[in-house]
């Protein structure tokens, strides 16, 4: 039966655990969550029952993504019964190398990302361990190999901007690379340097630390860790300035089943001008993947060749694609659903984060949807909120059926935004779709609905409705437009 005795250990454990990560003594902690280094140190030994206060803001100074706070939950909950407490297991000789704790921080400045990882490596065999293979990968467009391949044959990831650095108990180490390639180094770091050799002897543990650096333009919105080795502990934490409002979600992918959300929450706390996204679990499963995600919803505007005072500068300014770009006129690539699932999920993610930066520049009172291509991926997704706040996405859309009368009204684009043009369209249309798992439907769009819905799949066609307008008839400029902020309007039932 687990008792009290036990729980207290492991919340010692645990605390000792983290500081150790953070490299911070019991002194050091003890000033950061305002108590004294004695309280740090009877609580470490055992004396003195840790109150909750402490636990949370330990926590949350040690960025523990709640480890230390769910230990703390656990010791609350055991009975108070006193029994002498067991010794810790010697290592397995039998078991291989076993990560007892993998921590990595990444750490974005508005320009460049840093990571560091540290792993705690416990040698469980019965051979000295002299290296470690490990693997620097990038892709700053997910969900569109195509675009990322070709963005790194231009602009290859190199050994000088890496700025790699690594170090094994605290000594700095070399390394021996195995592949180089535009987009991903892997290399083995050597536990040696010119001073001498570090070798990690079996029953023996230590730290390895590695740390590298990638500009924005490089990296993208994305950082992936995959359980490799056997591993006890897995934590991240996600460094960023608070004034890019930035948003950090989470997914699992196991070898038996699709992408799911984490099973503990990603926590975040605000200080200094930063804003820190902390996360960890216990056991990962072997192979398991854990990705975590983000968005800016507060991009700086970057310099364009559109000046911001105009419409489609703005909308150049968040990131959407103009009209003359080869993309906007070529059919988008479709999904191979379900294994594509996990690129269908970031694409859509990048749509819903530049359908948020246009929400802040102009009012969509008719609603509004953007294509993946006007956000320079091309791949057959659209996503659409309608102006009664409901969100449709749509992977490999195509029309199958319009039926109905016509109605015309005028369209923007958020492609060329200073113009609205007058469009005919259907009343109503079928679509076929499909979802992430790769069931096909069809659905009837009416009405506003179906322009919106339209509107988007004409654009994962490599069309835009321009072509769509009556002959003759041009787009007015949007300062003639009267009709901004407000909803569709129908004269009679049926039109």
């Amino acid at each position: 039966m687990a008792d009290r005795a036990l729980a207290a250990d492991e919340f010692i454990a645990e605390l000792k655990r983290w500081r150790d990560v953070r490299g911070l003594s019991q002194s050091a902690l003890a000033a950061r969550v305002g108590y004294a280094p004695s309280y740090v140190s009877k609580v470490e030994n055992g004396h003195q029952r840790p109150s909750r206060e402490f636990a949370e803001a330990a926590d949350s100074e040690l960025r523990a993504g709640g480890a230390i706070r769910r230990a703390f939950l656990a010791l609350a909950a055991r009975p108070r019964v006193e029994v002498p407490r067991p010794a810790a297991p010697a290592p397995d000789p039998l078991t291989s190398l076993v990560v007892e704790h993998e921590d990595t921080s990444l750490h974005y400045d508005g320009r460049v990302y840093r990571a560091t990882q540290r792993r705690l490596l416990l040698n469980g065999g019965t051979e000295p361990i002299t290296s470690y293979l490990i693997r620097i990968s990038v892709d700053r467009y997910p969900g569109d190999p195509e675009r990322s391949n070709a963005h790194y044959r231009e602009n290859p990831l190199t050994w000088e901007e890496i700025q790699l650095s690594a170090s094994v108990g605290g000594e700095p180490i070399g390394w021996r690379v195995q592949h180089d390639r535009d987009a991903f180094k892997e290399l083995w770091l050597l536990f040696e340097n010119e001073d001498g050799r570090y070798p990690l002897y079996p029953g023996e543990s230590v730290w390895l630390e590695y740390s590298y650096t990638v500009e924005d333009t490089k990296w993208g919105s994305w950082f992936q860790r995959a359980v490799r080795l056997p591993t006890k502990r897995l934590s991240v934490s996600l460094d960023f300035p608070a004034e890019l409002e930035p948003a950090v979600w989470g997914t699992e992918t196991t070898m038996t089943a699709t992408g799911n959300p984490f099973r503990n929450p990603v926590r975040s706390a605000t200080e200094g001008g930063r804003r820190v996204f902390s996360w960890s679990t216990d056991e990962p499963p072997l192979h398991a993947r854990f990705r975590l995600e983000w968005k800016f919803r507060a991009k700086p505007i970057k310099e364009t060749h559109l000046t911001a005072d105009t419409a489609s500068g703005r909308m150049q300014a968040i990131g959407i694609v103009q009209e003359g770009d080869p993309i906007l006129t070529t059919p988008a690539r479709l999904f191979s659903l379900p294994e594509e699932a996990e690129d269908a999920r970031r694409v859509v993610a990048e749509l819903n984060s530049a359908a948020d930066r246009a929400a802040t520049v102009h009012n969509f009172g008719k609603g509004m949807g953007i294509a993946a291509p006007q956000i320079g991926i091309n791949r057959a997704a659209a996503i659409i909120r309608t102006p009664e706040g409901e969100a449709i996405t749509l992977l490999n859309p195509r029309i199958v059926e319009e039926a109905g009368s016509w109605d015309e009204q005028y369209e923007g684009c958020l492609s060329f935004f200073d113009v609205r043009g007058m469009v005919p369209r259907p009343m109503s249309i079928s679509v076929e779709h499909t979802d992430i798992d790769g069931q096909q439907h069809i659905t009837i769009f009416e009405r506003g609905h179906a322009r919106l819905v339209a509107h988007e799949v004409d654009h994962l066609h490599g069309t835009l409705y321009r072509s769509k307008m009556r002959p003759g008839v041009q787009p007015i400029p949007v300062s003639e437009y009267r009709g901004t902020g407000k909803s569709w309007s129908y004269q009679a039932e049926g039109r």
